[in-house]
């Protein structure tokens, strides 16, 4: 009984120190991304009709101004049709705020009303997956593009590692040298971060912009062949060959009521 209870103490501990060094303030953003999942345009349509006139009015209306809205582009085939939103927050007690206000915001519910209240029987999504993330240090918040364009391509990338030491390998490379490396090829990321709580963890993730589906091709071939890329990417140091076990990627327009 005591083991049990010194773990369960050290656990509680380990959360708590964790939950206290990210609501520090700090410069860089916390990011949070729901995943809506959808079986039919049925519910597409009603979780699109939610956001744009329900969910992002409200967020606008607490100081929440760049929300983006994406959507994959193999949306239309897929069984599991997926709507992104990634909203930027200032700290953990703002994401902590403003989603209490939400819960009592009269205006937010009254308009949310068949969304958020509809039958079992026919409901709005199957599932909606929360995912937060803090900003990396070499971007501390949103890079957006200066003008919307629905031919734009967004990517969003998630490398997952086998362990924590090899997620910090990871997350060092991109702080010392692949930010760089991406802003000179003009990849054009909106955001770069580690995830801090989801259910993949340990993992980072970014999300680069491209004029066109042929541009990202084009352009991921030039990266592989960049000559510093080729340099830390064989660097013993790095242990890239091993800090990365399982990457997911993307591709997704913005959608037209989409902040960018």
């Amino acid at each position: 009984m005591n083991k049990i209870l010194k773990s369960a103490s050290l656990i509680f501990t380990l959360v708590a120190f964790s939950f206290i060094v990210y609501s520090k303030p700090t410069n860089r953003s916390i990011f949070q991304f729901r995943v809506y999942h959808l079986k039919d345009n049925q519910q597409v349509s009603m979780t699109d009709s939610f956001l744009q006139n329900t969910l992002l009015p409200a967020f606008h209306r607490f100081g929440i101004k760049n929300v983006g809205v994406f959507k994959p582009l193999a949306n239309d085939t897929a069984v599991d049709k997926l709507i992104y939103v990634l909203i930027p927050f200032n700290s953990l007690d703002q994401w902590i705020k403003i989603t209490d206000q939400l819960q009592s915001y009269v205006v937010f519910k009254k308009a949310g009303e068949s969304f958020l209240h509809a039958d079992a029987k026919m409901p709005a999504f199957q599932r909606m997956e929360s995912i937060l993330l803090n900003a990396f240090d070499g971007q501390a918040g949103l890079d957006l593009p200066k003008q919307k364009d629905p031919n734009r391509v967004f990517e969003l990338r998630s490398y997952e590692s086998p362990t924590s030491h090899l997620a910090d390998k990871k997350r060092a490379m991109f702080n010392n040298d692949e930010m760089k490396i991406f802003s000179r090829l003009g990849f054009n990321p909106v955001f770069y971060a580690e995830v801090i709580s989801g259910s993949r963890m340990p993992n980072l993730m970014y999300m680069p912009i491209f004029k066109s589906v042929d541009d990202r091709n084009a352009q991921w071939k030039i990266f592989g062949n960049d000559a510093k890329w080729k340099e830390i990417s064989t660097d013993p140091v790095n242990e890239n060959n091993v800090s990365v076990s399982h990457i997911d990627s993307t591709l997704m327009h913005s959608t037209n009521y989409s902040d960018y």
